[in-house]
């Protein structure tokens, strides 16, 4: 018995044979071209607007480090790494580095504790959890310079609310000029940092919570475990990447501290509150010092960029594995 295939009018071949090889990957070939095309329309708009907005003002920040500029027209009076040296002997610059330094320490030792505290107390099942949520996470959606503004009269010297909140409870003694007072401005910036920004490492603890299976809580609880073993044991564990990254951004967000400073002290009094930002802002703006400010940026830059990469490396790494994903053109 013999079977015969007629020919394809539109191909020529046989209708009952598969198609070449060479057709199949021209097929394929096509539609990885066409994949890759869709992928840069789409990413394109996003590309430029980081190549205009992010990447060519860093790249010109590099350059004008090297110039003595004022910032009108281009930088024209090359003087090597001058401005570099110059960071290195500057006062200020070096105590915006040691004080950079204690905010990222007590923000490690006391604000993610307290939030962490927190975000255990409200996992539980207790009346109003959710308004305390709500309560304690308001304050990181105030912008930054609302929440300036509010402390700057809360801690203004002598009619400030808290020296007449102190007053009036018979501890006039501990008020004082708080932001004014060089003693005092630190640790009073670093309560209006706590107060900012712990209800947000508060709901990423929360998310994070929300995500251990109960039955191994419930399991060390049948087993004997007391509430420090069970969380010592089993909650803290599978927290870790959550810690992980509320720390990557505490740190990074010390780093970069700006705003909040800004408006309540302006870096002073006296430089004893200045951060590398605020240093930035004052010798490119307000001084037009702009190749010394652009220094400071690349500083800055460059001690952010150096974290964050030890950081991934070190500690994300594990987290990290296996979270890429891979687009393949071939349908598969």
């Amino acid at each position: 018995m013999t079977s015969t295939f007629l020919p394809d009018k539109r191909t020529g071949r046989d209708a009952g044979l598969p198609p070449p090889a060479t057709d199949r990957s021209r097929s394929r070939a096509r539609r990885r071209a066409l994949n890759w095309l869709t992928a840069v329309g789409f990413q394109l708009p996003a590309l430029v607007l980081f190549m205009g907005l992010v990447l060519l003002p860093m790249l010109f920040a590099l350059y004008a480090a090297f110039f003595r500029w004022g910032g009108f027209g281009m930088p024209s009076e090359y003087i090597g790494g001058e401005n570099f040296t110059r960071l290195l002997q500057d006062d200020v610059f070096l105590g915006d580095l040691w004080r950079c330094l204690v905010l990222v320490v007590l923000s490690l030792l006391v604000q993610l504790p307290f939030a962490l505290a927190m975000a255990v107390l409200l996992n539980q099942r207790m009346r109003g959890r959710a308004v305390y949520r709500m309560l304690f996470f308001a304050p990181y959606v105030l912008s930054e310079a609302i929440t300036g503004i509010l402390f700057g009269m809360i801690f203004a010297p002598d009619d400030g609310f808290a020296d007449q909140v102190l007053g009036k409870v018979g501890l006039d003694g501990l008020g004082g000029e708080w932001f004014a007072d060089p003693s005092t401005v630190m640790a009073t910036l670093f309560l209006v940092m706590t107060w900012k920004y712990f209800g947000f490492h508060m709901m990423l603890y929360l998310a994070g919570l929300q995500a251990v299976p109960r039955e191994l809580t419930e399991a060390a609880l049948i087993d004997g475990a007391g509430p420090w073993q069970r969380f010592r044991n089993v909650t803290l564990p599978l927290l870790a990447p959550t810690l992980r990254i509320s720390v990557f951004l505490s740190v990074i967000g010390a780093i970069q501290l700006f705003d909040l400073v800004w408006v309540t002290t302006a870096g002073g009094p006296d430089h004893h509150s200045e951060t590398m930002a605020v240093t930035m802002f004052q010798y490119g703006f307000k001084r037009y010092q702009v190749g010394y400010a652009s220094a400071v940026s690349v500083v800055m830059f460059g001690i952010s960029l150096v974290f964050a990469l030890a950081y991934q490396r070190f500690v994300l790494r594990r987290d990290l594995e296996g979270a890429t994903t891979t687009m393949r053109g071939d349908g598969k």
